[in-house]
């Protein structure tokens, strides 16, 4: 028994040792394990719910509502309107929709006028193996274009917005030589794609276009769906008696309609929306 006792003793004495110093000890091997190392974990955030996408349908029906609108602020200013942008006071824009200059792209970085004719130059190429334009469209040079960003902002509901460029050949290349050119185009400056056109061709008549051919191409290339024929037209509403239009579900049972026409003398074709 005494034997018994005796071995209990240091028994008693790792517990007393390993009671008091045991727990800093482990947390120094937890601290050792955690500091001064990187740890990844997937984890949901809220921030997921403040990332939003806009449709193509909807995306034309609000940049139609604006182009058509073209409501400008009092004062210059950035268009802040992504995520993580700077802000923008909305109350300052006037009207429902708004077509303000934005010189920075989503992520709040600077953007320059080539960037836009870069993106321009790719959809004109995509345009033309589509068919949607003629092959014998030319590159735009950056020399003879001028390109401006935009955002088209539906101001009750800031969020929806559509960042664009707008593409101009320059004034003072008008009295150049403009056939085969492209004179004027809005381009998605997330997508490069071309929502509308003006372009001097080689062709001489409307019968050689076929409008159908070019806005379901257009379309299938906007990743919209089959255009509808638009029967209620005004035909003193166009410059031109050369045109047909064409309806896209829009937002909230409005619809866009999509005109592609031709002035004739000049040569001109081009593809643009309206509300």
């Amino acid at each position: 028994m005494k034997k018994i006792s005796l071995l209990l003793i240091p028994l008693a004495v790792v517990i007393v040792v390993f009671a008091v110093w045991g727990p800093e000890a482990l947390a120094r091997y937890r601290d050792n394990n955690i500091l001064n190392q990187v740890h990844t974990q997937e984890a949901e955030t809220g921030l997921e719910g403040y990332r939003y996408s806009l449709s193509a349908n909807e995306k034309l029906y609000i940049l139609s509502k604006c182009l058509s609108s073209q409501t400008l602020p009092e004062s210059e200013q950035n268009a802040m309107t992504r995520p993580g942008s700077a802000n923008t006071d909305y109350q300052e824009l006037m009207g429902t929709y708004a077509f303000v200059t934005n010189r920075k792209d989503a992520s709040g970085q600077a953007v320059s006028a080539s960037q836009g004719v870069a993106l321009c130059n790719q959809g004109v190429k995509e345009l033309k193996e589509l068919g949607v334009l003629p092959q014998g469209v030319r590159e735009l040079a950056a020399s003879s274009y001028s390109a401006v960003q935009y955002s088209a902002i539906d101001v009750p509901e800031p969020r929806n917005n559509v960042l664009v460029w707008k593409i101009s050949l320059n004034t003072a290349t008008q009295n150049a030589n403009k056939k085969n050119r492209l004179l004027d185009a809005c381009v998605d400056a997330d997508t490069g794609k071309i929502y509308e056109f003006y372009v001097r061709t080689e062709l001489t008549s409307w019968k050689e276009i076929d409008a159908d051919g070019i806005i379901r191409a257009w379309a299938g290339y906007m990743g919209l769906e089959e255009p509808v024929e638009y029967t209620n037209t005004n035909p003193l509403a166009e410059t031109t008696p050369y045109f047909k239009k064409y309806s896209f579900t829009g937002m909230e049972a409005n619809s866009t309609i999509v005109t592609v026409g031709f002035y004739e003398g000049i040569n001109e074709l081009f593809l643009k929306i309206s509300q």
